[in-house]
């Protein structure tokens, strides 16, 4: 079985020594998040995300006016600008690797010009931001993602077998995931490896599959080469990570994981009945024909997953036309009757608006006719299923440990801005519904306001009373709740000394309710804001 140190056309991992010394040099050279926002600046930096290469590159150039020059332009021009460099400029600016120890790895190839060399691969600096906190077997810290260069580095329409790298997907997903400890943790569809750097932060153990074998090397390559920051020791990697080439589950099964994290390639995609293997872009089309990927995935990872175990993942789904308002049936058909699940819509696309993005992602729009055949070829795709909308968003999944408790299932479009990232408050959130479903009794609990949440009324010039009122949330999905009158009293009671059923008890009398369907009524809303977490029961 292959350990991927060497596949071709990716870079190689089997000389650790050679990975330390690479390490030491990008360190050294000051390669790192900050240190190249520092070196370009706020205004460079922000184009360099946008995938605008010129005013980093002018950077680069005036810096090599400079008397002495610093080390680390020349890692800038040649990773992330893809630029051409000679040899005495990389032998100067990485001493321990050197130009040779960059042919080895596979990190750089000869340019048209005797004695220069271009990047072979886009290799940039990177900082964990999940939430989780790094631990004295894996301390974190600045760490390096090699990927294949993208568009705006190397002209062209990408390979096919194209090895992402750090995008808004994946870094979406980083910061979703809960971060509590777990045993044992699945990187469903790896790419370069981004999700298992960070499950390696509170996993003792991780596997990693992928169905490219370049994905798997690129992955292998960038987790030795952070080594010492992951907790890995070089010399016994399988004692922390495992490699798995395969589709979907099959690398796995029969096995179980406690926690399974998936940035699978979920682009619906037109089906020909010619493609191949060959013609599809693996980092993005799984190969089946609309939203199959994620239908299999929600309807499958339960088979993975330990009891209690949960899963979290990115994906897309087809929304039938004139169903816009019930997205969620299809999605609430795949699950299995043991697993809870909580998927929040973070967007909506036309069938047009799709097919732009994806196009324009794989740089499809140098040829007309092609482009043009491409586009309509998804078109053509979405109406033979009558599909009106295309959504996107994030997948909680858990196993229950007892079938028969209550389930969880929720279902919700959120398309403003939330906090990020928002792992902590999505656990948050499954622990309150665990701690009402185990309640016997809501209205003997004592609750408080949230901390982040305020109050916020509307009324007209000279009303006696406002016509509105609203709870925001200043932090985690930062939710706006529309009050009642009665709901508005009894979220004001809450501080802690009273409880639930001693409020509504008082509202009651107060408002002179004597309906049998107040206090019910009232301790739905009330628990719904438990469950949202405008309301927090006292710790104890």
């Amino acid at each position: 079985m292959s350990d991927f140190s060497f596949v071709p056309s990716a870079p190689r991992s089997r000389d650790t020594w050679l990975l330390k010394a690479l390490a030491a040099d990008l360190g050294e050279a000051g390669y790192t998040v900050d240190g190249v926002a520092g070196f370009l600046g706020d205004d460079a930096s922000a184009a360099l995300q946008r995938d605008q290469l010129v005013p980093a590159l002018l950077a680069c150039r005036a810096e090599a006016e400079a008397e002495q020059p610093r080390r680390l332009a020349l890692p800038v021009l040649l990773w992330l600008l893809g630029e051409t460099v000679e040899r005495a400029q990389l032998d100067a600016a990485l001493p321990r690797t050197g130009t040779e120890g960059l042919l080895e790895l596979g990190l750089i190839e000869r340019g048209r010009i005797f004695g220069t060399f271009r990047a072979a691969v886009d290799l940039r600096p990177y900082a964990a931001d999940d939430g989780g906190a790094g631990t004295a077997e894996n301390p974190g810290g600045d760490l390096w993602v090699a990927s294949d260069l993208g568009s705006h580095q190397r002209p062209g329409v990408l390979r096919r077998d194209h090895v992402l790298g750090i995008g808004q997907a994946s870094l979406s997903l980083a910061q979703l995931t809960v971060r509590t400890p777990v045993d044992r943790a699945l990187d469903l569809g790896t790419g370069c490896g981004i999700q298992t750097f960070h499950l390696l932060r509170h996993a003792r153990h991780v596997t990693a599959t992928d169905i490219s074998e370049r994905a798997l090397a690129f992955a292998r390559f960038n987790l030795l080469l952070n080594a010492p920051q992951l907790g890995i020791d070089p010399e016994q990697p399988d004692e922390r990570f495992t490699l798995r080439l395969g589709s979907l589950l099959e690398p796995v099964q029969g096995e179980s994981f406690d926690l399974v994290v998936s940035n699978p390639p979920f682009v619906i995609t037109p089906r020909t009945g010619t493609e191949t293997d060959a013609d599809r872009f693996t980092y993005r089309d799984g190969g089946l024909a609309g939203d199959g990927i994620v239908a299999a995935l929600m309807s499958g990872l339960e088979t993975v997953l330990a009891p209690g175990g949960t899963a979290q993942m990115l994906g897309n789904w087809e929304i039938p036309a004139g169903r816009e308002e019930a997205w969620s049936e299809r999605l609430e058909q795949w699950l299995p009757e043991g697993t809870d699940a909580w998927v929040i819509q973070r967007e909506r696309l036309t069938p047009p608006e799709y097919a732009e993005m994806w196009l324009r992602d794989a740089a499809q729009g140098r040829d007309r006719e092609d482009y043009v055949a491409a586009y309509a070829g998804y078109l053509a795709d979405f109406a033979s299923r009558d599909v009106g909308s295309v959504g996107f968003g994030s997948v909680w999944l858990r196993r229950r440990q007892n079938p028969g408790a209550e389930a969880l299932r929720r279902f919700e479009e959120i398309t403003h801005p939330i906090e990020q990232p928002v792992g902590p408050h999505l656990q948050a959130a499954v622990e309150r519904f665990d701690w009402l479903a185990g309640s016997s009794d809501l209205a003997a609990a004592h609750l408080l306001v949230a901390e982040d949440v305020t109050e916020e009324r509307h009324q007209r010039p000279g009303a006696e009373h406002p016509g509105v009122i609203l709870l925001r949330q200043g932090a985690g999905l930062r939710r706006t709740n529309l009050m009642s009158t009665e709901l508005t009293g009894f979220v004001s009671a809450c501080d802690g000394e009273l409880s639930a059923g001693q409020i509504s008890s008082a509202l009651a009398a107060l408002l002179d309710r004597t309906d049998a369907a107040f206090a019910p009524d009232l301790m739905q809303e009330v628990r719904n804001l438990v469950l949202d977490g405008f309301l927090v029961p006292v710790s104890g």
